[in-house]
C-alpha cells in the first residue's frame, strides 16, 4: 500500500487508475481498494484528488497562473471537475481561495496550516 501511495504522491498529475496502482502494490484491484481505504481512511481516488487539490492550493497561493492552467497542471481533465472537487475539499472555490490567500498577512507556515483542506 505504501508503494502505491508513494507512486500517487510522485505522479499525482499523471492519469492513474486502480489497476495500475494494484499492480504496484502486487494485489488484486478489489483487495487494493479495500485495503487502501482501511489503511489510509479514504479511497484511492479521493486520496489522489486531495493530493491534486493540495498542489493546486500551493500554486494558487504562490503563482499568478490562471486557474485553468493550474487545473490541467495538477491532473484534472476539466475546469468544472476541478472547481467542484476543490470546493468539496477546501470549502470554497479556487478563485475565492486565491483571494483569501492573498489577503492573509501571516508567515507561510501558519497560512498553510490554516488553509489546509479539512477532508
Amino acid at each position: 500500500m505504501l508503494r502505491a501511495r508513494d507512486a500517487m504522491d510522485r505522479a499525482y498529475a499523471q492519469p492513474l487508475d486502480v489497476p495500475a496502482l494494484a499492480r504496484i502494490a502486487h494485489v488484486s484491484q478489489a483487495h487494493f481498494t479495500r485495503t487502501f481505504r482501511a489503511t489510509f481512511g479514504e479511497t484511492p481516488h479521493r486520496y489522489l484528488q486531495r493530493r491534486r487539490v493540495e498542489r493546486a492550493m500551493f500554486l494558487l497561493r504562490e503563482s499568478d497562473r490562471s486557474v485553468t492552467d493550474i487545473c490541467f497542471d495538477v491532473g484534472f481533465g476539466s475546469p468544472g471537475t476541478f472547481s467542484r472537487t476543490f470546493r468539496d475539499i477546501v470549502g470554497r472555490s479556487p478563485r475565492a481561495y486565491r483571494r483569501e490567500a492573498a489577503s492573509v498577512d501571516v508567515p507561510t507556515c501558519f497560512a498553510k496550516a490554516w488553509m489546509r483542506p479539512s477532508a
